[in-house]
């Protein structure tokens, strides 16, 4: 049984969501034109403080997209092999901070954009943006709605969570280069830097992921072979085999 408070917070969720719409809507007809014809492409021209908040709409994103919620599934991986009650219980709740923390920012990058920016989504970085922005509450409502381990609905719930999370979570990258390259295409402003330096962290987390997964093969392997270096005559003799080679003295 569903307890109030989190019908509150669906509740508010989707209030939320229905208020941003209409706002969306009213900005639109109101956004001043930045843009100016240059040759066959069109040059952004930036004020400092429009600058500013293309800057910070792109690191709030980042955050959320390209760290957070990664982060976030590293973190509730480690609750695979994890039999320890407390320590699974603060998994738990650090994944599902993480989560909602990834949340909040994705929606204020997302009014940001909206206050700020021009949104005729007509590029694949405004549709992807806003799709990502939808899909992003699915986990997020998926989580609230968690069912206990061992119940009927568990292994489909699980597989839900897992599959649109990881998918939100791999668009979400892809969107943040997507994002440089449209920041480029349009101030003519470098971004390899950023570019590098994002893909360092991409790896670094990919090799993570896939390290987790072997982690426990490599210790439970560990164990075996360092069983099986220790021989018998490294050992001191028991009792036993004492009494059977006393006679033969």
């Amino acid at each position: 049984m569903i307890r109030i408070t989190t019908q509150k917070v669906i509740l508010h969720v989707a209030i939320f969501i229905v208020l941003l719409l209409p706002l969306v809507t009213a900005t639109q007809k109101h956004t001043k034109k930045i843009i100016n014809e240059c040759s066959d492409h069109k040059v952004l021209e930036l004020s400092p403080k429009l600058s500013f908040q293309i800057i910070l709409h792109g690191i709030l994103l980042w955050a959320s997209m390209g760290f957070l919620m990664p982060i976030a599934i590293l973190v509730i991986r480690m609750s695979n092999k994890d039999q320890n009650g407390r320590r699974l219980k603060m998994i738990v709740y650090t994944h599902a901070f993480l989560q909602i923390l990834s949340v909040l920012l994705v929606a204020v990058a997302t009014i940001m954009s909206v206050i700020n920016f021009e949104n005729f989504f007509d590029n694949t970085h405004q549709r992807l943006g806003l799709a990502l922005y939808v899909a992003i509450w699915l986990p997020f409502i998926a989580g609230i709605f968690r069912p206990d381990r061992g119940s009927k609905n568990r292994g489909i719930w699980y597989a839900f969570h897992w599959l649109i999370g990881v998918t939100v979570t791999l668009l979400g990258i892809v969107n943040v280069y997507i994002g440089l390259q449209a920041y480029n295409t349009k101030t003519m402003k470098s971004t390899s830097v950023w570019n590098w330096l994002f893909s360092i962290e991409v790896g670094v987390i990919a090799f993570i992921y896939l390290f987790q997964e072997k982690w426990q093969y490599i210790k439970q392997s560990g164990g075996i072979l360092g069983n099986e270096s220790v021989r018998p005559t490294d050992q001191e003799a028991s009792p036993t085999q004492k009494k059977e080679i006393s006679p033969m003295a």
